[in-house]
């Protein structure tokens, strides 16, 4: 008799449900590459609901907001590879109508929660006490066109085509990042549960650095699967979109990126908005540090 197959240990996977997520776990989750014993399932929420799920240690692996990541750093470890990093680009504050930075203060703005790195990149850019109102990331342009709200913070594929609904910058946050302090702005990132261990810990480090790489590989096959979560982007936009949000920063976050995490939670701990936290990264990116 042939001999029996060996036991799958499923590892429950979550992510946002827009384009770059999926683009990044398709190899993962569709069986492009060998996870031998492992199976890796999706997860499907928005990155707050997300960050409370880690909050609670309940998904073994999760994207998670990076701001989120100074409440998990005790459960979950960083892994080196996933990142979403603005690059002189980022989330956007827009409104209906002309505002200056200044009078963005006296505003109420939608965010997406209260664990995002667009919230903590906000806070950090036009102060602690401002009135934000929490609004589903999907629904934000809405919120601003119909007067709920003076202002959105948006993130995902609206911060592409926000023009079209008729509305206007007033800050991009990955620019104000670059120019306040060089790096680029470190949003999301991808954990995993510390008390897996640490050999399951570096086989999951290993086998999402090769999920990116065959998606950035396969860039059309992979960005074909993406397309499903691309909420109305066409085709040409939707490569635009991941393009932005996986690429080479996605696949290692490399010393700066590393020195960018670090810098925004450390300028967040100072500013008394997140606690302090000692960033450490697993996978093959650790080895540089």
């Amino acid at each position: 008799m042939p001999p029996a197959p060996a036991p799958q240990t499923v590892l429950r996977v979550g992510h946002s449900p827009d384009s770059d997520d999926a683009f990044m776990f398709y190899a993962l989750t569709h069986g492009r590459i060998d996870t031998g014993p492992l199976q890796f399932v999706h997860q499907l929420e928005d990155i707050e609901t997300l960050n409370q799920r880690a909050l609670r240690g309940e998904l073994e692996i999760s994207a998670v907001s990076i701001h989120a990541y100074a409440y998990l750093a005790d459960r979950y470890a960083l892994l080196g590879s996933g990142c979403s990093m603005g690059d002189q680009y980022g989330p956007k504050v827009v409104t209906r109508d002309a505002y200056s930075l200044d009078e963005l203060r006296a505003c109420t703005i939608a965010i997406p929660g209260e664990r995002t790195t667009a919230a903590l990149a906000l806070k950090l850019c036009l102060g602690p006490d401002l009135k934000t109102q929490v609004i589903p990331f999907d629904q934000i342009i809405p919120a601003v066109l119909d007067g709920r709200v003076d202002a959105g913070l948006i993130i995902h594929e609206g911060q592409l085509y926000y023009p079209d609904r008729g509305l206007r910058q007033v800050v991009d946050l990955g620019v104000w990042w670059q120019e306040t302090t060089g790096l680029p702005l470190p949003l999301g990132g991808n954990v995993v549960r510390r008390d897996l261990g640490e050999d399951r810990i570096r086989d999951i480090a290993r086998l999402l650095k090769a999920s990116i790489q065959y998606a950035l590989d396969h860039r059309q096959e992979a960005l074909a699967y993406a397309l499903t979560y691309a909420r109305g982007l066409d085709a040409a936009l939707a490569d635009r979109f991941v393009g932005m949000y996986v690429n080479a920063w996605t696949l290692d976050y490399g010393p700066r990126g590393r020195q960018a995490v670090r810098t925004l939670l450390g300028r967040a701990a100072a500013a008394g908005l997140v606690p302090t936290v000692d960033v450490q990264f697993v996978g093959e990116s650790d080895q540089s540090e």
